[in-house]
């Protein structure tokens, strides 16, 4: 006890309120563990889920903060259920009887199982054991297969959670067309974690929204990640051909990777590729910039 109180006042911690209702209402809920290893403020976000909201759709981009929201959902649960107060500004919770994740991916060689094995085997376990008074972390189900198979057992498996166990879920994807659960099932909301462009560079905001996102931001990750740039570009021609594809409604099949042509070489994008402004001096500066000028040129 004397360990919680210590706790509590270190770390800015607020006593939950317990309710016989079944809901989880987090305001301004933190993670814990992630707020004391970044160097910068934590973006603290609320999670609603009661009787009439027990499916949370959540999209967004990679690194914008989908699994932590989840984690310190489940994070929040446990301390107040063991009695110590939680990182938030506010906490309403009944009844949780189990947590159930499945977070990650990782396959298990000893036991001869792969990394789909491994996910749809903790994918069953939730789906046969879950009840109405448990939470459910779901990220990214149907990811260790094509992308119809994974697409239609997320769909499936999604519908089961919301129709069939009603426990409340947080259901993390990549699969857009999910999003459209929230009109298929009365209980289900879409939520987001938001992220911008700015001055050609993607900015995680991670702070959750209402509705599903716009946008994945794939290929501007893979670029912070360090994917050579020519890569990048293909990548941007191939899924131009794609989306066209898809707006004129073609059946889908197997992906046309044979139409991806890559694009023309540009000497003049290849050399602007090379430089680094911080290793110029004025002088060789000035030296690249007629270099630049006189390839626009040809």
């Amino acid at each position: 006890v004397t360990c919680f109180a210590e706790r509590a006042v270190s770390l800015r911690l607020t006593m939950p309120a317990l309710s016989n209702d079944p809901c989880i209402e987090i305001r301004g809920g933190r993670h814990l563990v992630v707020e004391q290893v970044i160097d910068r403020p934590f973006v603290a976000n609320d999670l609603s889920m009661n009787e009439k909201e027990r499916l949370l759709v959540i999209t967004g981009p990679n690194m914008g903060g989908k699994s932590t929201y989840m984690r310190q959902a489940a994070l929040i649960t446990i301390l107040a259920h063991i009695g110590s107060f939680v990182p938030a500004d506010s906490l309403r919770i009944g009844p949780i009887d189990r947590i159930f994740t499945r977070i990650g991916a990782s396959d298990d060689i000893a036991g001869g199982r792969s990394t789909f094995m491994v996910e749809m085997t903790e994918t069953a376990t939730i789906l046969n054991n879950a009840t109405d008074n448990s939470l459910v972390l779901m990220d990214e189900i149907g990811r260790g297969t094509s992308t119809f198979d994974g697409l239609s057992l997320a769909w499936a498996a999604a519908h089961f959670m919301g129709e069939k166990v009603r426990a409340f879920t947080l259901f993390a994807t990549h699969y857009f067309e999910l999003t459209a659960l929230a009109t298929e099932i009365p209980d289900c909301k879409n939520v987001h974690l938001d992220a911008t462009e700015h001055k050609n560079q993607l900015v995680f905001l991670h702070s959750v929204k209402a509705g599903p996102a716009s946008r994945s931001y794939g290929l501007q990750v893979a670029a912070l990640a360090g994917v050579p740039p020519n890569v990048i570009r293909r990548a941007k021609s191939y899924m131009a051909t794609l989306e066209a594809q898809q707006s004129a409604d073609s059946p889908q099949g197997m992906l046309a990777l044979s139409m991806a042509e890559e694009p023309p070489p540009s000497p003049l994008q290849d050399a602007l590729d090379d430089i680094d402004p911080d290793e110029l001096s004025p002088r060789d500066a000035l030296e690249r910039l007629y270099a630049l000028k006189k390839l626009s040129r040809e």
